[in-house]
């Protein structure tokens, strides 16, 4: 639909809300009660600009929206959005008038054009927070990868090497520290430019050459021997990395390598009633029946299931866990593009101990190997902690079992063009019959970790 037509100004009624730090709770802010006000909203180079004017024309609050910016739907047609420690609901007339609106919101943050297979998954904002100072300090992350190539140093020798979404170009050096002869760093982002000023830095451009493009784009001079990158996210496949990792093999030559070679995704039953009451409370505060007269109570059950809808990123105990994991194998040695489209893991546990469960638990191992020796990456929950932590996706209701029974089911992981995927879980206990599930953005996880 051609934006022009679309509707620009809406009435909406605001709350604004607070948290207060001395009484607790959620409060109303004073200069913000509920009303009725005029939204304007336009397109800006950064975002969507929010405009709210009284009836004599004063402004009350200016604010852009961005691809980053905190913001969800709530209920049928209210918008959430919040700064630093204040949040503001926008509750518009009609469902029409929200539908308009977030039509609107879809259109201006979102890239319309679409060049290649890269831009329909990944949003272009996002490539420069993909690589973070967080990163290279996770040690055990970056240590693993310089012990995977230095370990098998014969793979590397004399070899031509391509890293896929090279960053800051740290794999690239640990290639050259190797002994490799030539790495064609490739890197989509603006990260490329710094790339090249640590390549230069480190006297190494007669090895290393930073290529500025997306490997789906981009043109070597020639095959290569060995492909190595790091184009993990949360979950293993949040960001959808992988599969640009997967695209570069058009240039591997036959026999060639890669690094990581393969993986697996674990996941397990879960039982933990306070994550859970946690989850649950967070929605307490549409429970009131009279917020300033007004019963938001109606709009209770649409917020819990937004909350739920959210993967949480955390970590935890092992002894949670209520069955051995079981496991997805992907060999990105034998893998294509588009097998990372849908996933479907089925699953059949046999529970080693009574309780209820509460969620499935996902956590995932690479592995690096080489002629020589192999290594693993891995991230459990009883290994060293990565900054890629655990996910725990809850059920949308608690199954009880007894120890002996087994849950069995399936996860669909069916990737978006949010850069990520929605997580489809069906579990059933099958003596009983009890039946569960819950359908979860990966690419809005909850940040549960101090």
């Amino acid at each position: 639909m051609d934006t022009s037509e679309e509707k620009t100004c809406f009435c909406v009624r605001v709350f604004g809300l607070s948290e207060d730090s001395l009484q607790g709770g959620i409060q109303v802010t004073q200069d913000e009660q509920h009303r009725e006000l005029l939204l304007q909203v336009s397109q800006e180079e950064r975002g969507v600009s929010l405009l709210l004017v009284e009836d004599n024309r004063t402004c009350v609050l200016k604010m852009t929206i961005t691809s980053e910016t905190d913001s969800c739907r709530v209920g049928a047609q209210s918008f959430l959005l919040s700064r630093g420690n204040t949040s503001s609901v926008l509750c518009f007339r009609t469902c029409s008038e929200f539908q308009a609106f977030q039509r609107l919101l879809s259109q201006w943050t979102e890239p319309r054009v679409e060049h290649c297979v890269f831009d329909q998954r990944t949003e272009g904002s996002s490539a420069l927070q993909y690589f973070q100072q967080n990163m290279l300090q996770d040690y055990l992350r970056t240590a693993t990868y310089q012990k995977a190539i230095l370990l098998n140093e014969a793979d590397f020798k004399d070899k031509i090497v391509l890293d896929v979404g090279c960053g800051t170009g740290i794999l690239s050096f640990f290639a050259v520290q190797a002994g490799a002869k030539r790495v064609y760093a490739v890197e989509a982002s603006a990260v490329a430019k710094h790339a090249e000023v640590l390549v230069k830095s480190n006297d190494l451009s007669d090895k290393i050459i930073v290529l500025a493009g997306k490997v789906e784009e981009v043109t070597l001079p020639e095959q290569v021997d060995v492909i190595i990158s790091e184009p993990i996210g949360y979950m293993l496949l949040n960001e959808r990395m992988l599969e640009s990792y997967l695209h570069a093999k058009k240039w591997l030559r036959h026999k060639g390598m890669m690094f990581p070679t393969s993986s697996d995704i674990h996941l397990a039953p879960f039982t933990d009633e306070q994550l859970y009451m946690e989850h649950y409370v967070r929605s307490g505060f549409w429970q009131q029946t009279c917020f300033h007269g007004v019963n938001l109570s109606g709009l209770h059950s649409s917020a819990v299931d937004e909350f739920f809808k959210q993967p949480i990123v955390d970590t935890f105990d092992w002894q949670i866990l209520m069955a051995r994991s079981t496991k997805h194998t992907i060999n990105f040695l034998e893998a294509k593009e588009e097998d990372l489209h849908r996933l479907e893991i089925p699953f059949v546990f046999k529970l080693s101990q009574t309780g209820l469960i509460h969620g499935l638990a996902f956590w995932f191992d690479v592995a690096f190997v080489g002629s020589r020796m192999t290594v693993w990456l891995s991230t459990a929950p009883n290994q060293p902690l990565t900054h890629w932590y655990q996910v725990r996706c809850l059920l949308q209701t608690p199954l009880f079992a007894k120890m002996g029974q087994t849950l069995s089911g399936k996860v669909q992981l069916i990737a978006n063009k949010r850069q990520s995927y929605d997580i489809h879980i069906n579990a059933v206990i099958d003596q009983s019959g009890f039946k569960s599930g819950n359908t979860l953005d990966l690419k809005n996880p909850f940040f549960r970790y101090a």
